[in-house]
């Protein structure tokens, strides 16, 4: 399969990459500045700014998937509006250009903690990553509530995924739809590596198509 793969270079998107080609696909990375990747088998980096959309549908054309784990940075001030814009541009620039399967890596602060109160609502919350927070949120209420031609998938991760959970890949994880899953009376978390898994297997077998799913060891 060829992949479009949107945020390549980061701590969920490196991973990302490692699994699309240790599997065989075809990736097509989307840079700014295409010199921070290493050249390797398989890969081909095309330099395209996300928050253009043209520029996307220009990169991602011939793909078969467009898998995204744009993230606008979370020390931006203006991350919520960046994230916002640049995940308009890569669904505009995939509509464009013909491509049907997205899949994006989202945020956990879209569980719900109780019937009708999603975390990132939570007091408790982390103030520091509430804005790129509630923009994953909103951006899965958009795909959930508008998005008609896109055959996207939404992941969100455990609460318990951050870079310190480990790196291993056991290849093994739970599967969870809206509620976060647990270990025990503790957050359930995964490593970069797993959840990677969790989202090639998604690619290669759609369980998810037009939802929201999450995982966990």
């Amino acid at each position: 399969m060829k992949v479009a793969l949107i945020g390549g270079t980061g701590f969920v998107g490196s991973a990302l990459l490692d699994e699309l080609l240790q599997r065989g696909h075809e990736v097509v990375a989307l840079a700014r500045d295409p010199q921070k990747y290493t050249p390797r088998a398989g890969l081909t980096v095309v330099r395209a700014d996300v928050q253009d959309a043209q520029q996307v549908q220009q990169a991602v054309a011939g793909s078969d998937a467009v898998v995204s784990g744009f993230n606008a940075g979370w020390a931006n001030p203006d991350i919520y509006a960046d994230f916002m814009k640049g995940s308009h541009a890569i669904q505009d620039g995939t509509r464009a250009a013909g491509i049907k399967r997205y899949i994006v890596v989202g945020g956990a602060g879209s569980l719900y903690a109780a019937p009708g109160v999603q975390i990132v609502d939570t007091p408790e919350f982390p103030a520091a990553i509430r804005d790129g927070a509630r923009a994953a949120r909103d951006l899965l209420k958009e795909l959930q509530e508008q998005e008609q031609q896109l055959e996207w998938t939404f992941l969100s991760p455990p609460i318990g995924f951050h870079p310190g959970v480990g790196t291993e890949r056991t290849g093994k994880y739970r599967v969870g739809k809206d509620q976060p899953l647990m270990n025990g009376d503790q957050p359930g978390s995964i490593s970069a590596a797993d959840l990677a898994v969790a989202v090639v297997d998604e690619l290669e077998r759609p369980a998810h198509v037009r939802a929201r799913f999450t995982i966990a060891h």
